[in-house]
């Protein structure tokens, strides 16, 4: 087996974007670690054997290991927009909670001060 430049350099990036994902959620649990580690073995795995994805790709019924790899990108984009887009809800919940107490609070100062 030969090493081509493009593994070398897919392998490195994925490298630098594990060690960023474990420096940005360093204070998460073991199992944001769990998935940097899986990320990272994977990824490694797939760029170094890249026919093991056409295997698996014709094992589930798609034609190339690429498509396959697009076909599961796009469904966790979808599942990262959907868990973002939850988070930003809850967000404007705890916003919208915050400030109206904090209306309540001075609405209340201000009936003591008259």
């Amino acid at each position: 087996m030969s090493i081509t430049i493009i593994q070398v350099v897919l392998t490195v990036c994925i490298a630098l974007i594990a060690v960023y994902m474990y420096i940005r959620l360093r204070s998460g649990g073991w199992l944001d670690i769990m998935l940097i580690v899986l990320f990272f073995l994977a990824g490694t795995f797939f760029v170094l054997f890249p026919e093991t994805t056409n295997d698996i790709a014709h094992f589930v019924g798609v034609s190339k290991g690429a498509n396959l790899f697009l076909y599961t990108a796009i469904l966790f984009l979808f599942f990262l927009i959907l868990k973002l887009y939850s988070r930003l809800r809850r967000v404007e919940e705890k916003f919208t909670e915050f400030v109206r107490n904090k209306s309540l609070e001075e609405a209340e100062e201000l009936e003591r001060k008259d």
